[in-house]
């Protein structure tokens, strides 16, 4: 059985639909939540589905070997960030080299970058009137949004669209296709 790790700040939607979609899976399943933020709802729906979820802080995950060693000890298959707000420190990488991986909400490298996340890549989207936008699947690495682009997707915006519309649009393809590649990944 292939074991997944989500690291998530805020919500959990992503989080909770990939818990869901391998909850019944003979293959793979959610085993852990990792959050960086302690009053997040994704500590919430993990909890409501059964999963194990720990919250921790900054010195934790970037200046000692705690979260590291929880990682080791957990020994995932595959590490996927939803909506995961902090830089990755080195030290993990590099023990999980080729096993984290990220979803941005933007076609990378276009509006990549600390600080571009949620709202914040869906209002730059409509100020500079883009016609299209859509969803990136990458690995990641030192920096923000550079790692190699595993997946993308794009959907149509429209002059009328609102930055809601366009998050709309982009939660959407996240259901559909953040499970499926998560999965495929883990059959290569």
């Amino acid at each position: 059985m292939k074991r997944i790790v989500i690291f998530a700040s805020g919500s959990g939607s992503n989080a909770e639909n990939l818990i869901k979609f391998f909850q019944d899976s003979d293959h793979a399943s959610v085993i852990q939540i990792f959050c960086n933020n302690p009053h997040a709802k994704v500590l919430d729906r993990a909890k409501r589905l059964g999963v194990s979820a720990l919250s921790f802080n900054r010195v934790a995950f970037t200046k000692t070997d705690d979260v590291l060693d929880i990682l080791k000890a957990t020994e995932p298959d595959l590490i996927v960030l939803a909506g995961f707000l902090w830089k990755f420190p080195e030290h993990i990488l590099k023990c999980f080299e080729n096993k984290v991986i990220n979803i941005h909400p933007a076609l990378l490298p276009k509006y990549g970058g600390k600080g571009m996340y949620g709202m914040n890549v869906h209002n730059a989207i409509i100020q500079n009137n883009e016609s299209e936008t859509g969803i990136t699947i990458h690995y990641v690495n030192e920096n923000y949004d550079e790692g190699a682009i595993i997946f993308q997707v794009t959907c149509q915006v429209s002059k009328q669209d609102t930055a809601e519309d366009v998050a709309a649009k982009i939660h959407k393809l996240e259901m559909e296709y953040f499970p499926k590649v998560v999965e495929q990944l883990l059959n290569e």
